[in-house]
C-alpha cells in the first residue's frame, strides 16, 4: 500500500533547539525601532538595555533581591563568567547529565584545576543521586539537560541553609519552567533559546549570596576583562543596570525586548510555561502511542517541556551498529526537511541516536502536531529499508 504523505503541514517548521524558534506572527518589522548606528552608551541605548533587564526581571519573575546582567559569550559566556569569578573559596561539586554540564566539568577540573572538585556524571536520560550532593560546596549544574531532555523536577533537594553556592546553568529551563529563585544563587541563560532571540548574548543572574561572594573573595587565577565584575572590591553596580562589559549588537537587544513584550501578552512566565507544557504534551502523548520512539528521559518527573529528546526503539533499528542508527535517525529528519515540514529537530551531537524536538513557547502545538503525522510518514517510507538489509 503506498505511504501517503500527509495534507497538513506545519505553519511553521522550525523545531531547533537553538536559535529557537521566534515567537508566532514575528517578522522584520519587529525591530524597526532598534537603535542602530548608536552607541550603546547613549541614552538611547542604555535605556534599552536596561529595559531589556528590567522585562526580564519582571517575566521571570526574578525577586528584588537578584542582580541581572547582559554579558557576552550567550550562555557558556555567562556560566564561565560565574564559575571563573566565584569557584575556589570551597570545594566544588560539578553535576553532569548530558553535554553541556560535562563542560561545566571539563572547566572545573581540567581548565581551572580546582584542587577540590568533584564530578558526580551520570548518563544521558538520566539524574544523578541528588540527595547525595554535599552543600558544603558549591555546586554547579544544569536545571535542565539541553541535550537529554532531563531536568530537575524542583530545587527541594537544594537546602536553604547551604553554606556554598548554587550555580545553574538555566539555559533551556528560563522562560518555561519556574525557578526557585531562593534557592539559586547565580542563574544563567541566553535569550536565543526558549524566547528565540538571536544569539551571542548571556543574561547572568546573582542573588545575594553570590554578590557577597564576589567582594570578599579574589580568584587565584588572571580574570580576562570579559570576566570581571567588581571594582576596587565592590561589584560593579553598573554592569547590572545595563553598563555591558563590551559592545552589544543593538539589533538583538531590539528582538530580545520583543520577545520579551509578546511573553508579557501571552501571561508572562505562567502563561509561557503553560505553552510549553500544552506543546511537550503533543509530543510525550504520541511517543506514548507509537512503538518505534521512546523518551530518552526515563523517569517521567524529569522530562523537560522544551527540548524533547527521544530515542528510536525499533527492535531493527536497535540491532545496527550505532553509527548506522545514527544514520538512520539523521535519514528520518533529513527526510522530512526534504519536504520543507520539519527543520533540525535531530538529537545533539553527542547525545544518543535519536530525535530532539523543540516545544519551548514560540512553537505552537498545532504544528508539532502536524510534525508527528510526517514523523510517521518518513518513518514509513524508511522502515522497509532495515527489512531489505537485515
Amino acid at each position: 500500500m503506498t505511504n501517503v504523505a500527509p495534507r497538513v503541514r506545519p505553519q511553521n517548521p522550525n523545531f531547533s533547539s537553538g536559535p529557537c524558534s521566534k515567537r508566532p506572527g514575528w517578522s522584520l518589522d519587529a525591530l524597526k525601532d532598534a537603535a542602530l548606528g548608536r552607541s550603546h552608551r547613549s541614552p538611547l541605548g542604555r535605556a534599552k538595555l536596561k529595559e531589556a533587564i528590567d522585562l526580564t526581571r519582571e517575566v521571570l519573575e526574578v525577586p528584588a533581591s537578584h542582580r541581572i546582567a547582559i554579558v557576552p559569550g550567550s550562555d557558556t559566556g555567562a556560566v564561565e563568567m560565574a564559575m571563573w569569578s566565584l569557584l575556589g573559596a570551597r570545594g566544588v561539586e560539578v553535576l553532569a547529565w548530558e553535554s553541556f554540564g560535562a563542560i561545566w566539568v571539563t572547566d572545573a577540573v581540567a581548565q581551572l584545576r580546582l584542587p577540590n572538585v568533584k564530578a558526580t556524571v551520570a548518563e544521558f536520560g538520566k539524574l544523578p543521586d541528588l540527595s547525595a550532593v554535599d552543600f558544603d560546596n558549591d555546586v554547579v549544574f544544569t536545571w535542565n539537560g539541553t541535550t537529554a531532555g532531563v531536568c530537575v523536577p524542583n530545587a527541594d533537594w537544594i537546602p536553604a541553609d547551604r553554606a556554598g553556592l548554587t550555580i545553574c546553568d538555566a539555559t533551556s529551563a528560563a522562560f518555561a519552567m519556574e525557578l526557585d529563585y531562593a534557592k539559586l544563587d547565580v542563574v544563567t541563560f541566553s535569550w536565543q533559546k526558549i524566547m528565540g532571540g538571536e544569539a551571542a548574548h548571556g543574561v547572568l543572574i546573582l542573588g545575594p549570596r553570590a554578590v557577597e561572594r564576589l567582594e570578599s573573595y579574589v580568584p587565584a587565577w588572571p580574570l580576562p576583562k570579559l570576566f570581571r565584575m567588581t571594582h576596587d572590591g565592590k561589584l560593579d553596580e553598573g554592569l547590572f543596570q545595563g553598563d555591558v562589559i563590551n559592545t552589544p549588537s543593538m539589533l538583538c537587544v531590539e528582538d530580545y525586548l520583543d520577545a520579551l513584550k509578546w511573553g508579557r501578552s501571552v501571561g508572562g512566565l505562567k502563561g509561557l510555561v503553560g505553552r510549553a507544557n500544552r506543546n511537550a504534551a503533543v509530543i510525550h502523548d504520541y511517543v506514548a502511542r507509537t512503538p518505534w520512539l521512546q523518551n530518552l528521559a526515563e523517569d517521567p518527573a524529569t522530562r523537560a517541556n522544551t527540548g524533547v529528546c527521544l530515542r528510536i526503539v525499533d527492535p531493527a533499528v536497535l540491532a545496527l551498529p550505532a553509527a548506522e542508527q545514527r544514520a538512520f535517525a539523521n535519514q528520518l529528519v533529513g527526510l522530512i526537511e526534504a519536504q520543507r515540514v520539519g527543520y533540525d529537530f535531530g538529537a545533539y551531537r553527542d547525545a544518543p541516536p535519536g530525535l530532539r524536538i523543540w516545544c519551548g513557547a514560540t512553537v505552537e502545538a498545532s504544528d508539532l502536531a502536524a510534525l508527528t503525522e510526517w514523523l510517521d510518514w518518513a518513518y514509513a517510507e524508511l522502515r522497509p529499508g532495515l527489512a531489505k538489509a537485515a
